[in-house]
């Protein structure tokens, strides 16, 4: 019995497996950045995910939160009910280059959350409304996530 518990304790925990298409219907997921003198640093983004390929759109402070990051590329990530310790972030400005109305979002049936332009932002599962003011927003940065 004590051997078995202890077996138990000392296996290793099952890494999570990253599964975008399970992501697309999330809205947001939370990015992990170190910085010096402050340590580790959870804050939410809105997601995307286009083919199968994670987005997040990054506003200034958190551009700046991953250039501070002392781990770059590397950032964790909590999505679905799953973290992540280990997911680099990659800079996308290609997928900033084409902005989509709300009438091209709802007539492509899109329905995940994200922010920006492109076709990231053109995946708003908001009102037109607030779609139009973030589309206009500065976001510096769009990184997609990829696992290692």
């Amino acid at each position: 019995m004590v051997a078995a518990l202890v077996a138990l304790v000392a296996a290793p925990a099952r890494a999570a497996e990253w599964k975008p298409r399970t992501y697309a219907s999330e809205n947001r997921l939370e990015l992990r950045t170190t910085a010096p003198g402050e340590g580790d640093h959870w804050f939410p983004v809105w997601v995307v995910v286009l083919d199968d390929q994670v987005y997040v759109r990054l506003g200034t402070r958190a551009a700046g939160r991953i250039e501070r990051n002392t781990t770059k590329p590397y950032v964790g990530v909590r999505v679905a009910g799953e973290q992540f310790e280990r997911i680099k972030g990659v800079p996308a400005p290609e997928s900033v280059e084409v902005t989509l109305t709300p009438e091209a979002i709802a007539r492509a049936g899109i329905k995940t959350a994200a922010v920006g332009t492109a076709a990231v932002a053109g995946s708003l599962s908001v009102p037109a409304t607030i779609a139009s003011i973030i589309r206009h927003m500065d976001h510096p940065l769009t990184l997609r996530l990829v696992p290692e």
